[in-house]
């Protein structure tokens, strides 16, 4: 599994471990004989935006900063794209199902494999996400944190992964994203403390807390540095101090692991929607 670490700041593995409400997450892709080239982002500064597939035009699952590395399965030739380093109709398809454009990656001449017609990296298909309800008047929502998206919901490499990634530092403080009450704080992970940072071995969300909203809607927030500041049963408003980003449980790098559910509690995979989407239509923005 070494080829699905990060591209970015964090390692980005949020998976929650399931209690008896919920089953256990998919397996997400077998790569442990994928060969992967690494590169570097070279952007002049700004983040490189990572897409769904290879266009500019595609959603937007992520960044990866500049001169950090990126791990390279294969290309696909596209869309031409002139960027810092090249102009080029080459794409890079990435290790956590990612693309990104070749035009802005400096990477060794040889050694990267044309992508097959199929995935490199065979996966389950995501499952599909419940409709996104519609705002109702008087409801106000905010970000949990203001930090840059890493890792999308759902993506091809991680049809498992409920939620969105985003790399606050450590210590950033965790904000609750609507008015609600708090219907869970607990310890996630498969061994050890959730005390101490975790790591990419470990299964489990670290310390996290639940918020329960009007409409039935419930936001999670994982990977705390310490046991959140909020206790269950406990009525916050928006924007009010949940506990502090860290990097507890299945994670090696500080972030956080931000999640939506719709349609009541539990919150579980069946029930859980896209952040991005989420957000998007209330007029708000994960970037």
């Amino acid at each position: 599994m070494k080829v699905l670490a990060a591209v970015a700041t964090a390692t980005l593995l949020g998976t929650l471990l399931p209690t008896a409400a919920q089953a256990a997450p998919t397996a997400t892709a077998t790569a442990a004989k994928v060969p992967v080239v690494t590169g570097s982002a070279m952007t002049g500064g700004t983040p490189l935006n990572m897409r769904r597939s290879p266009s500019p035009s595609a959603e937007r699952v992520g960044s990866v900063e500049n001169g950090k590395t990126v791990w390279i399965l294969c290309q696909v030739a596209a869309q031409q794209v002139t960027g810092t380093v090249r102009t080029t109709n080459l794409w890079d398809h990435l290790a956590n199902g990612s693309y990104v454009s070749d035009a802005y990656v400096v990477r060794p001449d040889t050694g990267i494999p044309v992508c097959a017609t199929k995935p490199a990296i065979p996966v389950t298909p995501s499952d599909p996400a419940p409709a996104i309800p519609k705002p109702v008047k008087g409801e106000s929502w905010g970000l949990p944190v203001g930090a840059s998206l890493v890792s999308g919901f759902r993506t091809v490499a991680r049809p498992s992964h409920d939620g969105v990634d985003l790399s606050a530092t450590r210590e950033t403080p965790i904000l609750a994203a609507a008015a609600g009450t708090v219907i869970r704080v607990v310890c996630n992970v498969s061994a050890g403390s959730c005390d101490v940072d975790g790591n990419r071995n470990l299964g489990g969300c670290g310390w996290y807390a639940e918020v329960q909203h009007a409409g039935g809607i419930v936001t999670r927030y994982c990977h705390m540095v310490r046991r959140p500041v909020v206790k269950v049963g406990q009525i916050v408003k928006k924007g009010q101090l949940l506990g502090n980003v860290g990097t507890s449980g299945s994670s090696s790098g500080p972030h956080l692991h931000f999640e939506v559910h719709v349609n009541g509690v539990p919150a579980t995979h069946a029930n859980a929607v896209d952040p991005i989407a989420f957000y998007r239509v209330r007029g708000l923005t994960i970037r």
